[in-house]
């Protein structure tokens, strides 16, 4: 879900110089692509020690566009190199890029060097793609002294520009960078965020359902500049969220479709997932399965989660005593194993865990007026009193939660760290058992880093207030009443840098100015870290270094 979307509002209240020489202009990290074959950029992903993903989108004629299904099927070349001239070419071949898979193309490159920059292109008729910049995961079991991510999500195109791409792909110190999910929305123009208005309108301008809209969607999302920029500098690890389909997904429908007049879910969830396939620098074995597991040496393991597929639909408000229905679930069973299994055969120091929506138990108290009254007004279905749980979170799932937080405690596995986007907002929680008796009769067995959007609504956006205004009584309130919640942010827009080392994990929240001017400046507002075996979040000693 959106943290603020248009019917509810549960939750109340980085870029190197590149090749040389004749091909410079063309082949720099991240140049534009205006127009010709390559117009939607190249990207790279997730990275294992010997190999990592290259993905490009290949518009071979003037009719092969997006979402059209036509044009011919051709033949591309692909090479990897270790050095930006591409004087050491690492590896290279050939592809095909066919309509029926809109002309986007994927190679896994293997037989890389463990825990390596590299560089890679691709080549058509004579024209060079831009360059990327990617980098393969260290050796399985290998001592690493330091990993560095960056964390993003929640990027409404029509909310605003993606400032927050373009300062994180001028860091050159990324292994990859971590997509939680909504990576793009399927509203229509006018419907989340002011669109035109400042000339983000979406393509296709209405709600995207079918096959052909999706391929739309998600090629304009890749002629954003700022972020073809960052899909050049860095390697991304994605998983999906709801706006990747439709809002408020489960597994047999949504909040934000309705049969008969937009088809079967079933239909429409299908396009959703084969355009996020195509589209995404993904490696695919099971094209039915987003959740993957990814190992950087013996430092981390990253577990990213499907939490869309397999969840049973939300509990209406007025049956909140359901969210603790032991049937209910969120991963569901298969998956809910998959994830129990890896954490507790983990051979790593960390055990991260890419989550896409968040999992530490907030009870909403009720709020002042002068705020409840303006998101009644927009969402029509908060209470001025507040409500207690976002059951599109794991506080609509409590059984699940519970089990995985006891199968931590019970196996006394350390160490574990969910990294969540969705909510549109910055948080750093402990992650105890039992919330109502933490921290003395509960301690904390896990931590939770939750990164704020790139674009799209959070509190003050919603409420058309000034930033750091009234957000804060509704902060304040929310901590007073959730003692593990220790740093909580509702306002801002920006990324997040996270570094993991043997000793700690640590984030830092990077904010921009404003999200509807292209030029937005950026800050670090604030850090958190966990130290090694202390399953505690705690403010951070220094800022990360640049």
């Amino acid at each position: 879900m959106s943290f603020l979307n248009r019917r509810r509002f549960l939750a109340a209240a980085g870029t190197a110089t590149a090749a040389a020489g004749v091909l410079a202009t063309r082949t720099a990290v991240g140049a534009p692509a205006p127009g010709g074959p390559f117009r939607h950029g190249v990207a790279s992903g997730d990275p294992l020690p010997d190999a990592v993903v290259l993905w490009t989108r290949l518009t071979p004629t003037a009719d092969a566009l997006p979402g059209s299904g036509t044009g011919p099927t051709v033949r591309l070349e692909w090479e990897i190199a270790s050095d930006p001239a591409f004087r050491h070419i690492a590896r290279s071949g050939k592809a095909t890029a066919t309509p029926d898979a809109d002309h986007t193309v994927k190679v896994d490159a293997t037989g890389l060097a463990a825990g390596t920059t590299y560089w890679y292109r691709f080549r058509y008729q004579g024209t060079v793609s831009p360059v990327g910049r990617t980098r393969t995961a260290p050796a399985a079991g290998e001592a690493v002294g330091v990993l560095r991510f960056g964390v993003v999500s929640c990027a409404n195109y029509m909310a605003g520009h993606f400032s927050a791409y373009r300062h994180l792909a001028a860091r050159s110190d990324l292994d990859a960078v971590i997509h939680l999910g909504d990576y793009l929305y399927e509203y229509g123009n006018g419907e989340y965020g002011p669109g035109p208005a400042i000339g983000r309108g979406h393509e296709p301008a209405h709600e995207m359902v079918s096959l052909a809209d999706y391929r739309r969607r998600h090629a304009q999302y890749k002629t954003d500049p700022d972020l073809r920029t960052l899909h050049a500098a860095a390697p991304f690890i994605v998983t999906w969220d709801d706006h990747e389909s439709a809002n408020d997904a489960y597994d047999q429908g949504a909040e934000n479709h309705t049969e008969g007049a937009e088809g079967s879910w079933t239909t429409r969830y299908a396009h959703a997932r084969r355009a996020w396939g195509e589209w995404m620098p993904v490696r695919e074995p099971d094209p039915r399965r987003v959740h993957r597991r990814l190992v950087f040496g013996g430092l981390a393991d990253l577990s990213m989660l499907d939490l869309r597929s397999y969840r049973s639909r939300q509990v209406e408000q007025d049956r909140l005593g359901d969210v603790g229905d032991p049937d209910r679930t969120i991963t569901g069973d298969a998956q809910m194993e998959w994830l129990k299994d890896g954490l507790a055969t983990s051979r790593a120091r960390w055990k991260l865990i890419g989550n896409p929506v968040m999992i530490s138990p907030v009870l909403f108290p009720p709020l002042p007026e002068d705020i409840a009254r303006p998101l009644a007004d927009t969402t029509g279905l908060l209470p001025p009193e507040g409500v207690p749980y976002n059951v599109d979170q794991w506080d609509g799932y409590t059984a699940d939660r519970r089990e995985l937080l006891g199968h931590l405690r019970d196996r006394g596995i350390d160490d574990t760290v969910f990294l969540t986007g969705d909510i549109h907002s910055s948080w750093a929680c402990d992650l105890p058992l039992d919330p109502g008796t933490y921290p003395a009769g509960s301690p904390s067995v896990a931590t939770e880093l939750v990164g704020t959007s790139v674009t799209s609504d959070n509190l003050d956006d919603i409420t058309r207030s000034q930033p750091r205004t009234s957000s804060l009584a509704v902060e304040t309130a929310i901590k007073g009443a959730n003692r593990h919640v220790k740093y909580l942010e509702f306002d801002s827009h920006g990324y997040s840098l996270l570094e993991v080392t043997p000793q700690r994990v640590q984030m830092d929240w990077v904010y921009i100015s404003d999200r509807t001017d292209p030029r937005a400046t950026a800050r670090r507002a604030a850090g958190y870290q966990v130290l090694a075996g202390s399953n505690r979040v705690s403010p951070a000693a220094a800022p990360l270094a640049d």
